[in-house]
């Protein structure tokens, strides 16, 4: 801050909406430089963009979903901005023959979807982008003579590389393609056909559990919303068998199995994936999505706190519940937050210094450590006791009795017991 106060200056004096439109607008504009220039641009936006963030969600400027709206804008802007790049540098060099040299996305057959926290819309300040690629051999406008798998590819690599390579302006945004059908075997960009083969063939619960947030963030957008349509069929199934409860039992006991996650506790504390935390929450949504979604259009959304709402809506959860885990959510994400604005690193875990813990409670609207500690304690209890609820007390698919001892839980129990009986009944392929 102190090395650009002219920086510093047109944020302060500047709407934050305005200034957001402006940067996102430079990603837009950068495609016509070198390699070079668009990789220091990226860097640049992404780092004026942080500061403005931080300072409009410290100052309560923005609430959680504004921030993390921001977040997901920038990232979705850069990706295609690496994107475009590549694809307008394949087009002068006579490769690639787009319907429109303005806009080479649009029509490329070529399409980058959004997963897990970027693709619901609710990335965070130091997440990684998870991503999976996407072509369609049949849409692709490839010169004459130029192999579609080999083109792809390489121009995914290279995308990598601009969005998450350390220069002298550090990184835009570190990159993960291992979401996509097999990665140990696949190639970093895979055809429609080898996807839907994939899928259709041997794809796995817990692909079905992330595709439920994916959404097409850049280029050929058609091709991801066609992909999306084709595709919903296996992630939103009428029927649940056996197999599939027992899958998500044991992405439960995977989130388990973390360390730490068997107790709660405050110092060193990992809000993401420790007990009573945010990916319990998430999971309580996402379980549910799962087993109803196939039959309830009305659950098949991205975003967490909408789908509680939506889940109360229709009767599978109560509306303490529902009030109490949205607001545990964005309690425990704007914590999660804080932890990662002192030194922009991808951590979860609260400090386990008390000079730690202070920082986090005073950047969190509390007066000390002594302030926070109890708060937090009991919305990670009682997220923790509504995520047990879901599970250890979960009814079999042969409707065996189970006791269910909370309000919130005894609901859900009688909106099982429909899908029960149609997994038991339901024609075995």
């Amino acid at each position: 801050m102190r090395g650009r106060p002219g920086m510093v200056l047109g944020i302060l004096t500047t709407s934050p909406e305005a200034r957001m439109d402006g940067l996102i607008a430079r990603l837009r504009a950068c495609g016509d430089g070198s390699e070079a220039e668009v990789m220091a641009e990226l860097r640049r936006v992404k780092r004026e963009a942080a500061l403005l963030i931080a300072l409009a969600d410290l100052g309560g400027v923005w609430q959680l979903f504004e921030v993390t709206g921001a977040l997901t804008r920038l990232a979705d802007a850069s990706v295609s901005a690496a994107l475009r790049f590549l694809l307008g540098e394949a087009a002068r060099q006579g490769k690639f023959q787009p319907p429109d040299p303005a806009d080479p996305e649009a029509g490329s057959g070529l399409v980058v979807l959004g997963m897990g926290k970027q693709g619901a819309g609710e990335l965070n300040y130091s997440s990684d982008i998870d991503l999976i690629v996407f072509y369609d051999t049949d849409r692709a406008p490839l010169a004459e003579g130029v192999e579609p798998a080999t083109f792809f590819v390489r121009l995914i690599r290279r995308m990598v590389r601009i969005l998450q390579d350390r220069t002298a302006d550090g990184y835009a945004f570190r990159t993960d393609l291992r979401l996509r059908p097999d990665p140990g075997a696949t190639a970093v960009a895979i055809s429609l056909a080898a996807a839907f083969q994939y899928y259709e063939s041997i794809g796995q619960n817990w692909e079905r559990a992330a595709l439920i947030k994916a959404r097409p963030c850049a280029g050929d957008i058609a091709v991801g919303q066609h992909f999306l349509k084709e595709i919903a069929p296996f992630v939103w199934r009428k029927y649940l068998d056996y197999a599939s409860i027992r899958d998500i039992h044991s992405i439960k006991r995977q989130i388990h199995a973390v360390k730490g996650h068997g107790r709660v506790a405050v110092a060193g504390h990992n809000l993401k994936l420790g007990r009573g935390g945010i990916r319990e929450i998430e999971f309580f949504v996402q379980t549910q999505q799962l087993i109803a979604g196939g039959r309830l259009p009305e659950l098949r959304g991205r975003e967490t706190v909408p789908m509680l709402y939506a889940l109360a809506r229709l009767g599978w959860l109560d509306g303490a519940t529902r009030d109490a885990m949205a607001d545990d959510y964005v309690f425990l994400r704007r914590v999660e937050h804080r932890i990662q604005m002192v030194n922009d690193e991808q951590t979860h875990t609260l400090p386990e210094t008390p000079d730690g813990l202070d920082r986090i409670a005073r950047l969190s609207g509390f007066r000390s450590r002594e302030d926070f500690a109890p708060a937090l304690m009991e919305r990670l209890k009682r997220v923790s006791g509504h995520y047990e609820d879901l599970f250890d007390q979960e009814p079999s698919l042969s409707g065996a009795s189970a006791t269910w001892s909370s309000p919130a839980t005894r609901t859900t129990r009688k909106r099982w017991r429909p899908c029960a009986a149609s997994a038991s009944s339901a024609p075995r392929r």
